[in-house]
Order: C-alpha cells, then sequence, then structure tokens
C-alpha cells in the first residue's frame, strides 16, 4: 500500500516541487510537438503546488461512495490478480497491512476535525453503514475471502493443498487484523457524529470557496467561476426539457401537463422496467451485451480505428451496490490481461428504465469510456504516464459526446430511446445547476435533491446517491457537460472551416489518439488539424 503519513505526503509535495522545476528546464521551443503536448500534460497534472498543500485536508477520506472503507476491498476484488502463488502471497500481505494503511490515513482524519472539515451527518451515517455491514459478515462471506477464493479456483498454477493454506492465513487476517481495523474506524466515526451539521457544501470550509473555485479548475481544465457554470447549466436545462416536450408532443402526450409530470409519468410506466428478480437482472445485463455488440459492428461510419481491448458487462458488487452511482467503467488492464469492464447497477431496478439503457450503454461502454480509455492505453509512441493519466473534462466529455454520436448515426431512432439519451444530457446540465448550487449558492442536500428530482424525472434512489456524490466530490460533475459543450463547438468550428474537407473519422481520431489532455490543449490540436486540413491540396 501507498504510504498515506502525513510526512510522506510533505515528501510528496517537496519532490513536487522538484518536477515542476526540472520541467521548466525544458524551453518549450526545443520540443517536438508531441513533446510539448507531454510537457503541457504534465504541468496540468502537477497543477499549482501552493493551492494543493493548502487544501490538502479539504475532502472526506471516508465517505459513502469512494471513501477508504470502500476502495479498499474495491481494489483487491477488482484488480489484484491471483493467477500464482506469489500472487496470493502478495495479497496475504496487504491483508496484513490493512490496518496500518487505516492508521496512517486517521493521522489526517484528526487533522481534519481539529480544522472543522467534518463530513456532514448524512456521510458519516451512511459511512458508518457500510462498514458496520463489512464487519458484521462472517470472515468466509466477506468480499475479501470469497474474491480471493474464487480468483484461486480459476488459478491451474495453486494446488489444492496451497490454496486450502492460503484461505486459512486470509481467514486469520480478515478476522484478527481487517475487522478490528474496521471497528476502530466505526467507533471514530461514531464519535465524530457529534459534531457534525447538515450543512453541505464546501463553503463552510476554511477558505471555502476559493477551494471551490480550484475544484472547478482542476475538474474543468477551465478558468469558468461558480456563477458562470450556473448559468450555462440553467440555460441547458430549459433547451434540453424543450426539446424533450417536443417529442412527448408527437407520441401523443398532454404537454400542457408539464415537464415534471411528464417524466414522471413516463417513468411510472411499467412497460418500461424488467421485473424486480433475478430473472429481471440477469436479462439487463444480457440486454447491455447485445446493445454494445450491436453498435460496436456499425461504428465504421464514425472511426477509423477501434482499440483491440474487449469489454464485459458486470454486476456492481453487491456490497457496495447500495451507495454506488448508476454505473461506472473499468478500464482495461496495461498487459491485455483484463478486459474493459462496464458495471450496471442492479439493486433499485427502476433506477434506469429501458429507454435510458442505450444511452448508459454508450456512455459507459462503446463508443464513450470503452473506446477512449482502452484507446488510451494502446497509444504507441507517447510517454507510459500518458496511456495511464486522465482529465475529468475530457473523458467524461467524450462520454457524453459519444452518447450524442450513437443519435446522430442512428441507434436511437426510436422516441423513448431518444427521451433516453436528452434525459442523461439533461441530467448533466442539471448537474452544473445543482454542484454550484449546493458549494457555492449553500444550497442543502434537500434542495438539491428537490431540483433534481424536478427537472430530471430520475428514480429518486438514483438523485440521492448522485446528490450525496457531488458533496463528497465537489466540481467533479460540472465537468460533464463542460467538456461535452467543448468537444461540439470544435467540431462545429471544424466542420465550418474545412466544409467538404471535413471528415468526423478524422476528427475522432484527432481526439481520440492523443490520449486525454486539458481542454486548452485539446482545441489546439483541433486547431492545428483545422490548418493542417486547409493546406491540404
Amino acid at each position: 500500500w501507498n504510504d498515506d503519513t502525513i510526512d510522506a505526503g510533505d515528501a510528496r509535495f517537496e519532490e513536487l516541487q522538484e518536477i515542476i522545476a526540472s520541467m521548466r528546464l525544458y524551453s518549450d521551443d526545443e520540443l517536438s510537438e508531441n513533446e510539448l503536448i507531454s510537457k503541457k500534460i504534465v504541468m496540468e497534472l502537477l497543477g499549482n503546488p501552493e493551492q494543493q498543500k493548502k487544501f490538502r485536508f479539504h475532502g472526506y477520506p471516508v465517505n459513502q461512495i469512494s471513501g477508504l472503507q470502500i476502495s479498499i476491498p474495491r481494489f483487491l476484488d477488482t484488480f489484484h490478480r491471483v493467477k500464482t502463488p506469489e500472487h496470493a502471497e502478495n495479497y496475504i500481505a496487504r491483508l496484513s497491512k490493512i490496518d496500518t494503511k487505516l492508521e496512517q490515513n486517521m493521522e489526517g482524519l484528526l487533522v481534519r476535525e481539529e480544522m472543522g472539515i467534518i463530513p456532514p451527518t448524512f456521510v458519516i451515517d451512511k459511512s458508518l453503514e457500510t462498514m458496520q455491514e463489512f464487519v458484521d459478515q462472517p470472515a468466509q462471506e466477506n468480499v475479501l475471502f470469497v474474491s480471493f477464493q474464487e480468483k484461486m479456483e480459476k488459478s491451474e498454477s495453486i494446488d489444492e493443498q496451497q490454496r486450502n493454506d492460503f484461505l486459512a492465513q486470509a481467514l486469520e487476517e480478515i478476522n484478527n487484523t481487517v475487522y478490528p481495523a474496521y471497528q476502530s474506524y466505526i467507533d471514530y466515526c461514531t464519535a465524530l457524529r457529534a459534531k457534525s451539521t447538515t450543512d453541505a457544501g464546501v463553503w463552510k470550509f476554511p477558505d471555502g470557496r476559493e477551494f471551490y473555485d480550484y475544484m472547478l479548475q482542476v475538474s474543468t481544465t477551465t478558468n469558468m467561476t461558480a456563477d458562470e457554470v450556473h448559468r450555462v447549466g440553467l440555460a441547458e436545462v430549459e433547451r434540453i426539457q424543450s426539446e424533450m416536450l417536443e417529442i412527448f408532443s408527437a407520441e401523443g402526450y398532454d404537454t400542457s401537463l408539464g415537464f415534471s409530470k411528464l417524466i414522471n409519468d413516463l417513468a411510472g410506466e411499467d412497460r418500461f422496467y424488467f421485473s424486480d428478480s433475478d430473472e429481471g437482472r440477469d436479462q439487463r445485463l444480457a440486454d447491455y451485451e447485445t446493445i454494445i455488440k450491436e453498435i460496436d459492428s456499425g461504428l465504421d461510419r464514425a472511426y477509423k480505428s477501434r482499440p483491440k481491448a474487449a469489454v464485459e458487462v458486470r454486476r456492481v458488487p453487491e456490497f457496495s451496490e447500495k451507495t454506488s452511482a448508476g454505473a461506472y467503467y473499468t478500464g482495461p488492464s496495461m498487459d491485455g490481461s483484463r478486459p474493459g469492464i462496464f458495471y450496471a447497477n442492479l439493486y433499485d431496478i427502476k433506477a434506469t428504465p429501458k429507454y435510458g439503457m442505450r444511452t448508459l450503454a454508450y456512455h459507459e461502454a462503446v463508443p464513450g469510456h470503452h473506446y477512449q480509455i482502452a484507446t488510451q492505453r494502446e497509444l504507441e509512441g507517447v510517454p507510459e504516464f500518458r496511456k495511464q493519466t486522465g482529465f475529468t473534462a475530457y473523458s467524461e466529455g467524450w462520454a457524453l459526446y459519444a452518447e450524442r454520436v450513437a443519435w446522430e448515426l442512428g441507434f436511437q431512432e426510436d422516441p423513448y430511446n431518444n427521451l433516453g439519451r436528452l434525459q442523461a444530457e439533461l441530467f448533466r446540465g442539471v448537474r452544473l445547476v445543482v454542484d454550484t448550487g449546493i458549494h457555492s449558492k449553500r444550497w442543502t442536500r434537500e434542495q438539491a435533491i428537490e431540483y433534481m428530482l424536478t427537472n430530471t424525472g430520475m428514480a429518486e434512489s438514483d438523485v440521492v446517491a448522485e446528490i450525496e456524490r457531488y458533496i463528497v466530490w465537489p466540481g467533479q460533475a460540472t465537468a460533464y457537460k463542460v467538456g461535452m459543450m467543448e468537444i461540439l463547438r470544435l467540431r462545429e468550428e471544424a466542420m465550418t472551416a474545412l466544409g467538404d474537407k471535413f471528415d468526423v473519422r478524422d476528427f475522432h481520431e484527432v481526439v481520440l489518439k492523443n490520449g486525454p489532455v486539458p481542454l486548452h490543449v485539446l482545441r489546439e490540436l483541433v486547431m492545428k488539424y483545422i490548418r493542417d486540413q486547409q493546406g491540404q491540396a
């Protein structure tokens, strides 16, 4: 595990200063085009060390979405391979140091408590719930044991006696190391709860407004202010709802009822849902696989190249699905041994109606995150870090843009599927409003939930999970729509400038084949593409 002590963090800040100083020794004029892109990416990733150090404790390491208590078992379940006896020994070694990992992070939690950076009460409550459920399981049923056992059973190099020995060691570590470490966090958070409030936004932090502006810059790779983001969000919500009302009208719905009534009534129609059963959940996963195969076979009109890695559809692990987002994607391994994985949350069967499934699959898998991330990891002729790093505005902007590309290619001709696409885009527009509302305009958690419920028609369980995510990840959710709008803006500029010379396949090559970049660098790349095309005879 990484060293998470405060001293180690201080050392990393010193190292960061040294790296920045070394990067500045390279003159832009002396670098090749590819090297200059790499330098700009590095400088963006390094960011502003002074702000990073100032705000190093402005966050919640224990939270209901991505907190330590979730990320540790998720990492071991998803990423730790167990194909050889050595892999199994490493797994046991990691289990044996989970208490050290949590002890190190406790240093930062105590500093935050002194600074008054205490999670809202609901964050503490939900974090306590996941930790308590985790330690209440018999060790043999815990994901740390079950996942380890399943991986070893698939290994041809670990014999039965070795497997039994490793499992016995795992049981001992879970019972005597992992569970007591988690219990110490349960005890701490239980005591901390008395100091918490229901205030949701980071405006309550020391220098909270400055911190939120900084988070917006990091997330969007722009200089947009909270007020600007809020205004754009309001305008986009109005535009997208108008388009959806036109579809409702064409399908015979009474639009005088108003958007909120129509979208909620649509979500209440039983025809758009699978049965709330194991069979219904299995069918949903099967349908996702069909959707992905269909579009993957029909993208030659828009893409010149495809990633080599495959993509699989899996259910969000049940131990974390209650508080997880509706879906997420994990990229393929660098060595090609593991495919990309599109995780679908099946906890609430009504969280994603059938008319929203295509858009979700296009976003998370093809041609969204899977095309972008798998392509990135297969890049040639670039430094290794460019195959692994990312920028939210670029990657999530691409995935949201990919939803639209699928529609433009005719994969959502059914008007209800198009409503699903627009609803997904509306959701990202609403995010601009509620994220800035919570963290800049002092909206309460309940205000934000009400606004999103009224303006999206999403299931309440999804809305609550999303709003609670924005509360612990300030600024991150704004990057999706900001990134999409910039990619669309660049495409329009290229189409206008090039006319008959414009080929969307070339445009997509420019966007994807350099890997994730800040939006201002993406603009530079597209402008160069335009100049190059204009210069051709």
